[in-house]
């Protein structure tokens, strides 16, 4: 058994893509997951399941919520190691006691051709960013929700981006190491 998280994108917002938890669960369930657990409404699921292709895993989750509620989400299966590696990777330590102004930013795959020096120009004097491999960590003291250089982040990276604050990140690593 391999433990997973399954970060969802854009899932119970605003009335929109609605997926109650308890029916993400069952879909989980429903898939082979043992020991799931939910965080928050915004859709994070750590799971035990014996299926060792991420991308099938993604598929079929995918498939399942198209199929119940109408609607494919965006989703990011990740390993432990993947969540174990961002944290370790965290360039701005410092920010860790303020975990909502730290963020990160689970990617596809790596950028190919991000546009670093685009992303530069949003970013206000007090914010500070690094793309380390998959992982776009964004330290944004005044908040997210009025940082330019978050709402451009994912466009000027060229990839599929979800992001969780490190509060969240940290939580869904102590979910993850319980199963483990």
């Amino acid at each position: 058994m391999r433990t997973y998280i399954a970060l969802f994108r854009g899932i119970n917002v605003g009335g929109k893509n609605a997926l109650p938890m308890k029916e993400l669960v069952a879909i989980l369930d429903d898939l082979g997951a043992q020991h799931i657990k939910t965080y928050i409404q915004s859709g994070n699921a750590v799971f035990a399941s014996r299926e060792q292709d991420i991308p099938r895993l993604s598929n079929k989750i995918r498939a399942e919520v198209k199929q119940r509620r109408g609607f494919e989400p965006h989703i990011l299966v990740l390993q432990i190691e993947d969540l174990q590696r961002a944290i370790q990777n965290n360039p701005f330590p410092e920010a860790e006691n303020e975990p909502a102004t730290l963020h990160a930013g689970f990617l596809i795959s790596a950028p190919k051709n991000p546009n670093l020096e685009a992303l530069a120009r949003y970013q206000r004097d007090s914010e500070r960013f690094r793309l380390i491999n998959r992982v776009f960590y964004l330290h944004a003291p005044e908040g997210v929700g009025r940082s330019k250089l978050a709402a451009n982040a994912e466009r000027l990276l060229g990839e599929p981006m979800t992001d969780r604050n490190w509060r969240t990140v940290c939580v869904l690593w102590k979910m993850a190491q319980e199963l483990k």
